[in-house]
């Protein structure tokens, strides 16, 4: 191995290190301080909006969002993907459509964008296709792997629904309704959160502080594939999901997709 190519892997290795660290400490600290510092733990399966959600609870709650880099013990957003309740204080669970979720997880998985090289690696070696751009033709193949071989977090959509869906304890909100009503939705987790109320003033300031225009400078709907806040929209799946995609997703979620409520029985089929 030439200097460059230990020396690369060298710092690959030092990232993992890193990034595991990060997800220990974090683990242990929402499962054991959550409720003591307070932490407001923002719990999602990835690209369901909870980073979006993070960001307004924090400037509402006046407080931290150590967003990708080592938590402080003090009380903060703590956001991540937490398949145990056990402990965890203060959650509020981010839902979105499970199908628009697979459209997202692909970009995540398999398209680069300068923040997902790790798993971009990993996902391309493990699952082999011929153009990774073409969304829709390898979509029913994303989503058999997403099922079957989870990882960054260990667990699929299905499984986070199942053991979150109802819980009392946490507050929920839907991103479909997030993007209907910016401000009343913050306001009413807010208000579920704390017990406090948020003037409809502040609300709709700090919605339009984060809204998607202002963060990726340009309309919903408008995609970029080279970034992390792609398209900001709602019913996307639409427009990638062809026979096939929606057999295989209903195999392995489609009582979830009728448990939250987002279809009423598998017509959709």
């Amino acid at each position: 191995m030439s200097g460059t190519g230990r020396l690369g892997r060298e710092v690959g290795l030092r990232q993992t290190l890193a990034h595991r660290i990060n997800e220990l400490l974090r683990l242990g600290m929402v499962h054991l301080l959550s409720g003591p510092l307070p932490l407001y733990v923002v719990n999602e399966f990835p690209k369901s909006g909870g980073t979006w959600v993070g960001q307004m609870l924090g400037r509402a709650l006046g407080v931290p969002f150590p967003r990708n880099r080592f938590p402080t013990l003090r009380p903060s957003i703590m956001h991540g993907h937490y398949l145990r309740p056990g402990g965890i204080k203060n959650a509020v669970v981010v839902w979105r459509d499970g199908r628009d979720v697979m459209v997202s997880w692909y970009h995540q998985q398999l398209i680069p964008h300068g923040l997902n090289a790790l798993q971009v690696a990993r996902s391309r070696r493990e699952l082999l296709l011929k153009d990774y751009e073409d969304v829709r033709r390898n979509l029913p193949a994303f989503i058999e792997y997403a099922f079957t071989r989870p990882h960054d977090p260990g667990f699929s959509w299905s499984d986070f629904v199942r053991r979150w869906w109802g819980r009392k304890e946490a507050v929920h909100v839907r991103y479909e309704d997030l993007l209907r009503d910016t401000p009343g939705e913050l306001r009413r987790v807010f208000r579920e959160l704390t017990g406090e109320r948020l003037s409809p003033e502040r609300a709709s300031a700090i919605a339009e502080e984060f809204s998607f225009e202002r963060q990726a400078r340009r309309r919903p709907g408008e995609e970029d594939r080279s970034s992390f806040l792609r398209k900001g929209i709602t019913g996307d799946w639409r427009n990638y999901f062809g026979p096939e995609a929606r057999r295989v997703f209903d195999r392995y979620a489609g009582e979830e997709l009728i448990l939250l409520g987002y279809e009423r029985d598998r017509s959709w089929v």
